[in-house]
Order: C-alpha cells, then structure tokens, then sequence
C-alpha cells in the first residue's frame, strides 16, 4: 500500500456498515449529553463534536460549578470521561450492544455526581429504537473505527486550510453526531427563507440551522440510497444557475435526490495530489454558490 492509500485508507461501506450504525449511536449519545449541558449556539454549534490528536471530543462542558469532557479515543477504542476536579472514568468501546453502553456511561457519570438527563431516541436515522432499548446494534470493528478516525483527521487538516481563506463568518470544521458528517459552512451575512425540513429532522432543527444563506460542504461515510463514501457541497438556499455551474474535479457531479455536488472519496483517495484535488472542489463550489448568489466576495474572501 502506498504512503497516500495508509493516509487515505479504503472505507467500503459494505465492509463496516453495521459498525457505522453502532458508532453513530454512540457518538449521539454524547452528543446529546453536550446538548443537554451547553446553552444554545446559532445553528445548533454547541452540540457538534470536534476532531482531537486521538478521536472526537465534546470540548469543554459546564456542569454546575465544574467542566467535564467526554472524549472518543479511537487509538486505544476507549470512551474517556474527564473533569476539572481531577477524575477520570474510562470505558472501553467495544462491540456489545447500545443499550448497555448508555447504561454504562450514564452510571459513570453518576458515580461521579454527575446526571444529565437526555432524550434518547436517536436523530437522523430511520430506525429510532431508544438507546436503552437498543440490542440490535452491537458491532464495534477496531480496523474500520479506525480507517473511518483517520479520515476524518485528514478531512480535518484539509478543511481547515480551505476555511482560512474566508473572512466573512464562517463554522468551526466541526463533527454532526446527527448526520454523522464533518462539514464547514461559509455564510454570507444574509438571512435566509425558513427551512422547510428535512427527513428525520424536526423542522425548527432545520430553520435555525439555516436561518442565514451559506455554502456548505463536508465528509461522509455514506448511507441510504448514497452507498460509498463522498465529500459533498450545497448551497442553501440553492441559487438559479447553481447545479449547472462548472465544478473541480470532473469527476465531481450534482445529485439531484440530495441537490448537493459530490465527490467519490475514492477519487480524492487514488489521486497523487490528494490535497489538491479536494481543495479544488471545496473551492470551485464555493465560488459556484458565491457567484449565482452574488456574495461581497471581495469583502468575505482574503485577499
């Protein structure tokens, strides 16, 4: 394998799927725990997860007069609980169902004093088991968490290039526990029409996640009718001209079904200019959506 492929590792879908459903649902365990804790941040910022030197982490939380921080260490599969007075708890992710995951890291939070009530049903999902209820997904594979952690870290290093380059208001590159993608958003400083909805999303969700005009992009592993892994990029709201504005790398294309553009991870994976390759289509989307929706570029963008 070369150095791009171990930097770049293959994620089949097929390969990990019942992994990636488990996974997901821990990750929205948590960051439910973070939902429950933070006070509210325009477009729901105060819930995602963000990328550290060994997984997701939830940052900083306040509860009561301490801060606690839950972390996925997907180097040594450990879920790490940690607060400012000194203690830590560890779990061990592993496969074994998700029902006794939540029990686990709701006792260990209350042995330490600690009790956030969550709502358990999971988001964004089509199966909506409650997590206490939840035998089904029980598969946990090292090899695949771990091809899917070293991803991200790269998707991570990569965005987080694209979004210095805008001055205007612009997201943290930050992890959706809901959709289970990275993604960074560009706004424009516009307000936008409210949100019809999406599927599995409560519609006030969607109006305060969108309440202002963006360019948006972001990795995920893929799912539903979307059956490998993709870099993707959407404008909301979708500008006339937009799907037919001329996009980088040719390989890229505008799915009518998600009205986003995509890219095959693969395409960006098999390249020698890994970097390159995906810079060019966060960037030639941007401007696509910039363009047709005439942003103050020269106001938003480094110069």
């Amino acid at each position: 394998m070369s150095l791009n492929k171990n930097i770049w590792p293959a994620l089949p879908l097929s390969e990990w799927k019942d992994t990636y459903d488990t996974l997901h649902r821990l990750t929205q365990i948590v960051g439910k725990i973070r939902l429950a804790l933070e006070p509210l941040v325009n477009h729901w910022w105060n819930t995602t997860l963000y990328i550290n030197s060994r997984g997701l982490t939830t940052s900083a939380m306040s509860y009561s007069n301490l801060q606690l921080q839950i972390d996925f260490d997907f180097i040594d599969h450990l879920l790490i609980i940690q607060t400012s007075e000194g203690i830590t708890k560890k779990i061990t992710l592993e496969s074994r169902p998700v029902a006794n995951f939540y029990q686990e890291i709701m006792s260990a939070l209350g042995d330490i004093n600690i009790y956030v009530p969550i709502w358990t049903t999971p988001v964004e999902v089509p199966d909506r088991t409650p997590f206490e209820e939840d035998y089904k997904h029980e598969s946990y594979d090292r090899e695949y968490v771990g091809r899917f952690w070293h991803i991200l870290s790269q998707v991570y290093r990569v965005f987080t290039e694209f979004r210095s380059q805008f001055t205007g208001k612009v997201s943290p590159v930050h992890f959706f526990w809901g959709a289970f993608d990275l993604a960074v958003t560009r706004f424009s400083g516009r307000t936008a029409p409210m949100h019809p909805g999406a599927p599995n999303v409560a519609r006030f969700v969607a109006v305060e996640a969108y309440s202002h005009e963006v360019s948006s992009c972001g990795f995920w592993p893929g799912g539903g009718h979307i059956d490998s892994p993709i870099f993707y990029s959407y404008a909301y709201p979708e500008p006339n001209g937009y799907k037919e504005f001329a996009i980088q790398p040719r390989e890229a294309v505008y799915e009518s079904n998600m009205g986003e553009f995509m890219l095959p991870y693969d395409i960006v994976r098999a390249s020698n200019s890994s970097d390159e390759v995906l810079l060019n289509f966060l960037q030639s989307t941007y401007v696509a959506a910039a363009t047709t929706a005439k942003w103050d570029r020269e106001t938003l963008e480094r110069q």
